[in-house]
Parts: structure tokens; sequence; C-alpha cells
């Protein structure tokens, strides 16, 4: 399998030789409101799409695009826009409707688990955050990806660590995960998205797993930068974890 991360967790994944975009996030920067009253007060996104990547070639042979939940730096006006309509979208069930109201054709709300060809896809929960801001931000879904020849494959969500994602280790016991982390945090409350030492948790609780860190310096209420999690994944001998640049692709 075949990761590349293009931004924030817009990844473009090749498993089972199927061509996935994940949570497509595509509007150029600076051109969506910033998250208000938080210490970056930057419009989003914060970066630009790599420069070698075009969007004709993204969208062109895509079999698949896969939506974690419909926050718009998970799936914006533009990917709306310029994504096509007939392939299949995976999603969680409560995102049916906008997902129709956009056009899409062929949504593929995962219950508990859909069989796609040779590959199974299983829906994961966990908490976007505590307390009422948790509430407030809506359900959520990671998913873990199966198939014959491949990795098991876990795709966190935007997510805390919390038992949900215990749960799924320990069930699944991935071989690759990739984690939504940032540290995201409005002006009130505990952050909304995994922090360095809920990354810890997870590699404790995985050691089988390598471990892809996304999420990061794209949206302006994200305050863990790369090299902060780089110096505390260091301290803590987490070799296992990577940070990947927006660009970057890891084969496993």
């Amino acid at each position: 399998m075949k990761i590349e991360l293009l931004r924030h967790a817009t990844c473009l994944i090749i498993f089972k030789n199927k061509k996935i975009l994940l949570d497509p996030m595509l509007s150029p920067s600076g051109t969506l409101p910033a998250i208000p009253q938080v210490p970056n007060s930057s419009m989003n996104p914060l970066a630009d799409l790599p420069g070698n990547v075009d969007l004709g070639d993204l969208i062109s042979g895509l079999h698949a695009i896969l939506v974690t939940h419909t926050h718009q730096d998970h799936f914006d006006n533009t990917a709306v826009a310029i994504l096509p309509k007939a392939i299949p979208l995976f999603c969680q069930p409560e995102d049916v409707p906008k997902i129709q109201n956009a056009g899409f054709m062929n949504p593929q709300p995962v219950v508990e688990n859909s069989h796609w060809g040779d590959i199974t896809i299983f829906r994961t929960t966990g908490q976007h955050g505590t307390g009422e801001i948790g509430r407030k931000m809506g359900p959520i879904s990671g998913f873990v990806l199966k198939a014959p020849g491949e990795p098991v494959f876990y795709i966190t969500g935007d997510s805390i660590w919390c038992p949900e994602i215990r749960y799924t280790l320990q069930t699944h016991r991935p071989e690759v995960i990739i984690c939504f982390a940032g540290a995201a945090q409005f002006h009130e409350g505990d952050p909304i998205t995994m922090t360095a030492e809920d990354i810890f948790q997870v590699s404790q609780n995985a050691p089988q797993a390598k471990i892809v860190i996304v999420h990061m310096e794209a949206w302006n209420h994200c305050r863990l930068s790369r090299k902060k999690l780089q110096t505390f994944l260091k301290l803590n001998s987490l070799t296992r974890v990577a940070v990947p640049e927006n660009g970057d692709c890891l084969i496993f």
C-alpha cells in the first residue's frame, strides 16, 4: 500500500491497487475563513497543495472517496465542485443526506462494515473533543481497511486518545495507522484532535504498527507543529512514527 500526504488529512491512498482519496480539502490557501479566537488568525488553509499536485491528474483514475466526516477542513466546497459524482463515496451514515445534497450519486454509508471487491471497510468511532465541545462537534468516524496481501490499515479520524481508539487497536491490531493530530483546540476547552501525548498512547497500545501523522500545519486551530512533535518523538524514542511533509509518499 502507498500513502501520499497532500495536506492536512487529505491523502491519496493506494490500497489493493485501488486509488482512494481520503478527506478531500482542495481549496487554495487563504480562501476559507479562520477559526476565530485562536492564536493563529490566518485564513485557511494555511498551506497550498504541493506544487506537483495537478487536480486533474489527481482525479483521473480515482476509484473511491473516503470521508471521515464533513467538516469544512475534511470535505470542502472545492472538493464538492470538482470531484466525480458517480464513484463510490464511503462515509458515516449521518453524512449521507449532506453528501447526496452535494450531488454525489453513489454514497456508501458504512454502518459496521462494507465489502468493496477484495477490501473490507470497518467503521470505528472516537471522541472529537471532550464535554460540551465534543458533543457540538458531532459524530466522527474512523475506518479500518483489510484486504488479502495488504497490511491492516487504520485511519483514526478526528479523535483524541480515548477508550474507543484503544478498543479499535485491540480488536483490529492494525499494522499501519494514520493519526489525525495537530492538537486542534478552540479558545475554550481541551484539544479536539490528537496531541503528542495521545500519539504516545497510540504507539504504546499498538506496538506492532507503523504510525503516520497527518492533520498538521494547515488549519489555524491546530497548535502542534511538526517540529514540536518530532522533538517529542525523539525524546521518547518513538522510531515507528513518521511525520511526513505535504507531498511525501510512504510505501508499506
